[in-house]
């Protein structure tokens, strides 16, 4: 038996299809995985994800600490709620874990990845020392994403008090409303909320969302969709040993001012200098086939690479993957399908925003 969200019930309730996911009991499906994933690009789905891990960042060497921990740089946050996205590196430059992080009245909010909560807690207090901080771990909230181009309308709905602030909210903001933290963020390439709420009150809302026709969509549906978005699966696109100029990351480091010395940065000066190898790229297979994780990608003349997603995608009908190829890779190369070499082409990241292809 693995951890248990205060959802659980609800998703038996529902018929998920439980399997373990970082040591959580959590929904992988309802019944149709591509009939939740399609639900979110075409109305609006809803995921729990209450497994992730909320750390408050208080004190008043906050700010400090986290523009030491943080590639990107928290001074960009320059009102109350904006959030931002960032790696949280070690000294080699890897990625420990990526991280959304909120300014608050005089504090800061991060969410970090339930896989890597007991390495993430262990390096922010260990990095913490020196700093006149305090880190607060939330576990009694919860957390629903309700995703998709009718989400925010059926929230307002439901949460009529919380209706005005809900409407203010810009992309990349959240702000708290009595107990209640609204966030127009998300993890599928839709318009949408995240939304943190105490333990106590989210079966009765995750119910009042069923009764208003959100779907509730599990964690196959979250990887496709994320996929589509180009959006990085901590483990698959990056980990310890991958930098963030390796994995799509680049425009999350912010190099100014330059003498902000975060953890990672004199790594990544020196790949920067030497020539970055590989780079993150999107893959198309228009044929019959799925490319998956692994699989290795031949450029030919310039060298070889590696799928680190992989799906079919239910927006284009057919495969989609994110690699790592070789720099300088033009628009065409190769995967190994078991054992088979195919023709696949590259493409820009995403693949799908708001419901549409990106690409030609």
């Amino acid at each position: 038996m693995g951890k248990q969200t205060a959802l659980y019930a609800k998703h038996l309730e529902a018929n998920g299809k439980i399997v373990d996911f970082g040591g959580w009991d959590m929904p992988i499906h309802y019944g149709s995985q591509i009939a939740e994933h399609n639900a979110v690009r075409e109305h609006a789905g809803m995921f729990d994800v209450s497994h992730m891990t909320i750390v408050d960042v208080r004190g008043p060497d906050a700010k400090a600490f986290l523009q030491k921990l943080l590639a990107n740089d928290v001074d960009k946050l320059t009102e109350v709620g904006k959030a931002l996205y960032s790696g949280m590196l070690n000294h080699d430059g890897g990625v420990i874990d990526d991280l959304i992080v909120y300014r608050m009245e005089g504090w800061y909010r991060t969410v970090v990845n339930c896989s890597t909560r007991e390495k993430d807690l262990e390096w922010m207090d260990k990095q913490s020392r020196g700093f006149d901080i305090s880190l607060t771990e939330r576990p009694e909230l919860a957390m629903v994403a309700v995703q998709g181009p009718k989400a925010i309308k059926i929230v307002q709905g439901i949460k009529t008090e919380a209706a005005d602030l809900i409407a203010s909210l810009k992309i990349f903001q959240g702000l708290p409303h009595s107990d209640w933290f609204f966030a127009r963020t998300g993890y599928t390439g839709e318009d949408g909320l995240e939304i943190m709420i105490p333990e106590t009150e989210v079966a009765a809302f995750w119910q009042a969302l069923t009764d208003a026709g959100v779907k509730p969509a599990g964690l196959g549906a979250r990887d496709t969709l994320r996929l589509e978005a180009g959006m990085n699966l901590y483990g698959n696109d990056m980990d310890e040993t991958i930098s963030p100029l390796q994995a799509g990351m680049g425009w999350t480091i912010a190099w100014q001012p330059a003498d902000r010395d975060f953890i990672g940065r004199e790594a990544l000066e020196q790949q920067q200098a030497a020539g970055v190898t590989h780079v993150q790229a999107g893959l198309v297979f228009e044929s019959r086939g799925v490319m998956r994780s692994h699989q290795k990608v031949i450029v030919d003349g310039i060298g070889e690479g590696e799928v680190t997603s992989g799906t079919f995608s239910p927006s284009l009908q057919y495969s989609i993957a994110m690699a790592r190829v070789p720099a300088g890779t033009g628009d065409t190369c190769q995967v190994d399908m078991r054992g088979k070499l195919v023709n696949v082409r590259v493409v820009k990241l995403p693949f799908v925003r708001n419901g549409k292809k990106q690409f030609e």
